[in-house]
């Protein structure tokens, strides 16, 4: 495919995946209503009947301004669309790759179609899990005599940051497995890497995480650190079934395979019929000429 080709196809492929979240978030947005007392119901909110229950360690939720609650809304509509998708969007991504792999490279990639999506969903409910103790030690700050005014965009922009960082760095370790499938990097490298990856999972949940306590922070770089060394065993283990299948895999680049020296028994020659030279003024037979240009 010329290079426009594979524009246009990339362009196909961004629009499916879009036409499909923006179905998903209209139809969300009916719905919203539930999902934002879904995703408040870990907030604890200050009310009459809650008064004295949290001890001060509560939040009045308060809308300021007339087109919040659209904002907030669409918002949230929108990270329903986008959790609610994933086994499509990722399908696009395969159909857009699968025609420049092998044949092998294919089942990795039916692999990584198989995964993704669960790991993207688990990630998700990591991060559902992890709200309320984020929103539990957040409001701990604040002194006991007071009570924290919190608009609910805020909130959401929290609970929606949360659910779509935890999704996508569940894929990360996918993302280490199918770079061994396909052998641009083996398990006893990214073993080595172990001490620096840590480092920057720990790092990137310190970023990636929208408030600063560190409970939230572990919360995401612990499964990440988990699921990495999970896919260093598979990468180990797949290094092994590819080394059994062929000895000269784990060689170096500048490192000779073992040479097979035993002598093997070789067939008789087969006689070649030699014709005689051709007249210069006469045509020369196809047959005679293929008899000469074999002998050649």
């Amino acid at each position: 495919m010329a290079l426009t080709d594979h524009l246009r196809e990339l362009r196909n492929r961004v629009v499916k995946s879009v036409l499909a979240i923006v179905l998903i978030t209209i139809a969300a947005a009916f719905y919203h209503k539930q999902i934002e007392h879904f995703l408040l119901e870990p907030l604890p909110q200050c009310t009459r009947e809650t008064s004295g229950q949290f001890h001060g360690r509560c939040a009045q939720v308060s809308n300021i301004g007339l087109t919040a609650g659209f904002t907030w809304m669409l918002k949230v509509s929108l990270t329903a669309g986008v959790v609610a998708t994933v086994p499509i969007w990722l399908y696009q991504v395969w159909a857009f790759v699968a025609p420049g792999l092998h044949k092998h490279e294919k089942k990795y990639a039916i692999i990584f179609m198989a995964c993704g999506a669960p790991l993207f969903l688990a990630g998700v409910g990591c991060a559902i899990l992890t709200l309320p103790t984020t929103v539990e030690v957040l409001i701990s700050f604040t002194p006991d005599t007071t009570t924290p005014i919190l608009p609910p965009e805020d909130y959401f922009d929290i609970a929606t940051r949360m659910v779509l960082v935890f999704g996508l760095a569940f894929e990360f370790p996918l993302l280490l497995v199918m770079l061994n499938m396909v052998g641009m990097v083996t398990g006893k490298r990214l073993l080595g890497w172990w001490r620096g990856m840590v480092m920057g999972i720990t790092v990137f949940a310190a970023f990636a995480t929208p408030s600063a306590d560190p409970v939230s922070m572990l919360m995401l770089a612990a499964p990440i650190w988990a699921l990495y060394f999970t896919a260093v065993a598979i990468a180990l283990l797949n290094d092994k079934r590819k080394a059994r299948r062929n000895p000269d895999a784990g060689l170096d680049d500048e490192e000779a395979s073992h040479l097979d020296l035993s002598v093997q028994p070789v067939a008789g020659a087969e006689a070649v019929e030699a014709s005689a030279a051709p007249v210069a003024s006469a045509p020369v037979p196809t047959a005679r000429r293929e008899q000469m240009d074999d002998i050649t």
